[in-house]
C-alpha cells in the first residue's frame, strides 16, 4: 500500500504531463533570451518586479475599458513571470526569498487585474444610475443593469477562487504534502484572461470570468480532495485557524 509520501511523489500523467511538456518547451525556447539577460546583469527579482508593475498597469487598463491594451501588458507580464525563474536558475541564484517574493507578487498582480475588471463593470452600473438614457440604450441590446452587477460579482468570485487555489497548495506544502494538482492553475487563468481581453468589449470577457470563477473554485476543491486522500490514513494532526 502506498504511504502518503509515496503517493505525493508519484509523477502526474494526463493533463499534468502535457503541462510539464509545454513548460519544458517554453523554457527551451527562451534559453537564448535568458542567457542574454544574464549577460547584461538582469536579475530574477528585477523581472519579478517588472512583471508585477505590468500586471498592475493591465488592471488599470481593464478598469478604464481598454481591454486589448490590458491584455498586451498582461502578456508581457506573463513572459517576465516565466523568465524570472529561468534567470534565477541560470545565474545560480535561486533563493527561498526569491520564490516567496515571486509568489506573493503573483497573487497581488492577478488580483489587480480582476479588481480592474470588477471596477469597470461596477462603474458602468454607477453611470447608469445617474444616466437613465444609458439604461434605455443597454436595454435595447438586452443588457439589464443587473447584468453588470453579476459580471462584477463574477470577477470578485474569480479572485476569491484564485486565492483559494494558491492557499490550498501553500497550506498543504506547509504540512509537508505535495499538492501540485489541479486543472486551473495560474498559467491557465492568465492565458484565458489575456485571450479574452484581446476580444475587447463584448460577451467574451463575461464568459471568461464565469469560467475563471467556476474552474478556480473547482481546482481548490480538487486540491482539498487530493490532500484528504493522502492524509486520511496518516492519523490525526493538529489544526490551526
Amino acid at each position: 500500500m502506498n504511504t502518503p509520501q509515496a503517493v505525493a511523489q508519484q509523477p502526474e500523467g494526463g493533463l499534468g504531463g502535457y503541462k510539464d511538456a509545454l513548460k519544458k518547451f517554453a523554457h527551451g525556447a527562451l534559453d537564448p533570451l535568458v542567457r542574454g539577460l544574464l549577460a547584461i546583469g538582469i536579475k530574477a527579482d528585477h523581472l519579478t518586479a517588472i512583471g508585477f508593475i505590468l500586471c498592475v498597469a493591465a488592471g488599470l487598463q481593464f478598469a478604464t475599458g481598454h481591454f486589448r491594451m490590458a491584455s498586451t501588458l498582461a502578456l508581457f507580464s506573463g513572459m517576465c513571470d516565466i523568465l524570472d525563474g529561468q534567470v534565477a536558475r541560470g545565474g545560480g541564484k535561486v533563493t527561498r526569498f526569491g520564490a516567496f517574493f515571486d509568489s506573493t507578487l503573483d497573487r497581488v498582480a492577478e488580483a489587480a487585474m480582476l479588481m480592474g475588471l470588477s471596477w469597470y463593470y461596477t462603474a458602468q452600473l454607477v453611470d447608469m444610475a445617474v444616466n437613465p438614457n444609458r439604461v434605455l440604450a443597454n436595454l435595447q441590446h438586452g443588457l439589464e443593469p443587473i447584468t453588470f452587477l453579476l459580471i462584477a460579482s463574477m470577477a470578485v468570485l474569480a479572485m476569491v477562487g484564485s486565492f483559494m487555489v494558491s492557499y490550498t497548495r501553500a497550506r498543504a506544502e506547509g504540512l509537508g504534502l505535495d499538492c501540485k494538482v489541479g486543472w486551473f492553475e495560474r498559467p491557465e487563468r492568465m492565458v484565458l484572461l489575456i485571450v479574452a481581453g484581446f476580444f475587447g468589449l463584448g460577451p467574451v470577457i463575461p464568459g471568461a470570468l464565469i469560467v475563471l470563477a467556476v474552474f478556480s473554485i473547482a481546482t481548490a476543491i480538487q486540491r482539498m480532495v487530493h490532500v484528504w486522500k493522502i492524509t486520511r490514513e496518516s492519523g490525526p494532526a493538529s489544526s490551526e485557524v
